[in-house]
């Protein structure tokens, strides 16, 4: 008698196929362990960039070292990375609106013009 049921290994290397779709493997326990490394580090350089007085550069610098750590919180932690396309673009609009209100509230108080 042959069972036609067959049992699927996944290895956290390979792509998992359900429905005939291809769907990358969840990273391991050490890449997470990397990625919240990176992430000491990235808040270590915004606190250095805050004791550096980088002046008129210390707003765009931080703006990018926290839309570093954002996007890889929200790809890793959140799982965003391995979920459906259609979730990615959900999150990107409600994340241009809020970069779009930070700018306009921080336009309104002139920081850029100092």
């Amino acid at each position: 008698m042959s069972d036609s049921t067959t049992k699927v290994v996944q290895h956290a290397d390979s792509p998992v196929h359900a429905g005939g779709a291809t769907h990358p493997a969840h990273p391991t326990a050490k890449e997470y362990v990397r990625i919240f490394l990176v992430l000491v580090a990235l808040t270590s350089l915004e606190v250095g960039a805050w004791y550096a007085h980088l002046g008129k550069w210390l707003i765009p610098t931080l703006f990018v070292l926290a839309g570093t750590k954002f996007a890889l919180v929200v790809l890793w932690f959140m799982h965003l990375k391995f979920d459906d396309r259609r979730f990615s673009r959900f999150f990107l609009m409600g994340l241009a609106g809020a970069v779009t209100l930070y700018v306009v509230v921080l336009m309104a108080f002139r920081v850029f013009l100092r």
